[in-house]
């Protein structure tokens, strides 16, 4: 019985012979494969590779949604900024006022309505309240005259009352000659009424002085000054815009004065 005992194999001595082949078989897959078996190791790493691809794609529809609106409202943008915008907008007004317009049967019953008030219109005839009579021509007696000489000026009387000078009105002085007695006479009329406030004839006897102070205005006596309409005594000044224009109407007064006295002196 002791041999019987001794014969058989205790089971750590079992345990520990097969442990030791599998240790050696693992230590040489290892050495083989030092990253591991494949076998194993795929199924994980393909369902890994499967979720980050999934991942990846969903991504990038992300960022081309993204981008695909991001460049829709920048091309919004850019047509509103170049008259992109307004074309959508004219079309909206365009079809509004399409909605608006009337029908053709409507329309044309509104243009037969326009042409009918035209027609009236034309029609209407209003009488005048006052009638104007014919054109009556207004005599100056300067029709038989020809202007030998026309200055502006302003046109001054002493008044030996107050003893002081009043303007007697601005306009223009002319010398008149008849064109057929040859006598030529000063007739000045006032600025916009027209109105007579020197005529008298360029006698040989009246005799052109400086004003004191002033080198263009000149002093005169009349004997006869008809623009009152009586005769009448008068001490006249007259002034010009200048000194050139005052001796323009010296020489021209002294030139009829000179052809004045011939004629004065005939019976």
């Amino acid at each position: 019985m002791s041999d019987a005992t001794e014969a058989k194999p205790t089971p750590s001595a079992t345990q520990t012979a097969s442990s030791e082949p599998r240790l050696a078989e693992h230590e040489t897959n290892l050495v083989k494969n030092p990253l591991g078996d494949a076998s194993t190791e795929a199924p994980a790493t393909d369902a890994k590779s499967t979720t980050y691809t999934e991942a990846a794609a969903n991504a990038a529809s992300s960022a081309a949604q993204s981008a695909t609106a991001a460049a829709s409202g920048v091309k919004d943008s850019v047509f509103s900024m170049f008259g992109g915008g307004a074309k959508k907008e004219k079309k909206a007004e365009e079809e509004d006022d399409a909605k608006d317009e009337p029908s053709g049967a409507s329309k044309a019953k509104k243009d037969d309505d326009d042409e009918k008030a035209e027609e009236e219109e034309v029609d209407v005839e209003f009488e005048p309240v006052v009638r104007l009579t014919e054109k009556v021509e207004t005599k100056t007696n300067e029709e038989a005259e020809e202007q030998v000489f026309k200055m502006r000026a302003k046109l001054f009387k002493f008044d030996r009352e107050s003893r002081e000078w009043k303007e007697r009105g601005t306009g223009d002085v002319r010398l008149l000659k008849h064109k057929e007695n040859g006598k030529t006479r000063l007739v000045m009329r006032r600025d916009k009424t027209l109105k007579v406030c020197a005529n008298h004839y360029v006698t040989p006897d009246m005799k052109l002085s400086p004003n004191v102070g002033s080198d263009r205005s000149w002093v005169w006596n009349v004997a006869a000054d008809v623009s009152e309409g009586e005769p009448e005594a008068q001490t006249l000044a007259i002034r010009f815009g200048n000194s050139e224009n005052a001796n323009l109407f010296k020489e021209a007064f002294i030139k009829a004065q000179q052809e004045n006295e011939a004629l004065f002196e005939k019976p």
